[in-house]
């Protein structure tokens, strides 16, 4: 921003949902899994070697505060933080605002493409496998009509897209790269933007998503925690696992 001081403002808060009952009871077991798998884990194998089960853990309950039925096919309840965030949604339509949305899993995608047009909004998806020339025409049209949300993977938009039609980007889950979470709001908040840019961070209350927030800002960027780009497979301290898990 030194650089680029014809850049708008931009403004960041954090929204944090509350589980619902039935969400709440589901996440304190699997926590409660999570602890029993990874003993056994770090028993057998060590704390080096289990880092397949370390993410298989932690991806189970990023899910869960995601939308349970991630993860659990028989799963009929709600979602607090799917609510939260088609609350966002509509205000930002009513405003006239249109808004981009992050989530690193496909499958969370795929469920809001499916409730976003289930409540008359419309929006188009970008994923990993999108065609390069399919790629480029959804983010012109996108800039030019009326689309209302632009639903984007970790992995097919961190960089290289001019999305400048948005004022509004919302990062449904947080990542564990935060330069790649920024990156990614900056699909936005770009050379050509006219309007200031609104950010919003879905968190989900009392669970590990508040506990990578503070990770983060304790640390501004996780990438001595990162060994493999993108966040796909990282390594944590036995701290830091035991404080996420706590």
């Amino acid at each position: 921003q030194e650089v680029l001081r014809e850049l708008p403002p931009k403004s960041e808060s954090i929204v944090r949902c509350a589980l619902y009952e039935e969400q709440q009871a589901l996440y304190r077991s699997a926590l409660a899994d999570a602890r029993n798998q990874l003993r056994h884990a770090f028993a057998e194998r060590g704390f080096g070697g289990s880092h397949i089960t370390v993410l298989a853990v932690l991806t189970r309950l990023r899910q869960l505060c995601c939308d349970p039925a991630l993860c659990r096919e028989d799963y009929a309840g709600g979602s607090a933080k799917l609510d939260s965030c088609m609350e966002l949604l509509h205000e930002a339509a009513a405003g006239g605002h249109k808004v981009l949305l992050f989530s690193q899993f496909t499958s969370m995608l795929e469920r809001l493409e499916t409730r976003i047009a289930a409540e008359g909004l419309r929006s188009c998806t970008l994923r990993g496998s999108t065609p390069k020339e399919q790629r480029a025409a959804l983010v012109e049209s996108f800039n030019q009509d009326d689309t209302d949300v632009f639903l984007i993977s970790l992995k097919a938009g961190g960089t290289g897209l001019n999305l400048t039609g948005a004022d509004i980007v919302i990062h449904y889950d947080p990542w564990w790269n935060l330069s790649a979470q920024e990156q990614a709001t900056d699909r936005a908040h770009r050379i050509g933007q006219k309007n200031s840019v609104q950010v919003y961070k879905l968190i989900a209350k009392d669970t590990i998503e508040e506990k990578i927030l503070r990770l983060q800002e304790s640390k501004k960027e996780l990438a001595d925690a990162v060994i493999r780009q993108g966040g796909s497979l990282f390594s944590l301290s036995p701290e830091q696992l035991a404080e996420l898990l706590a």
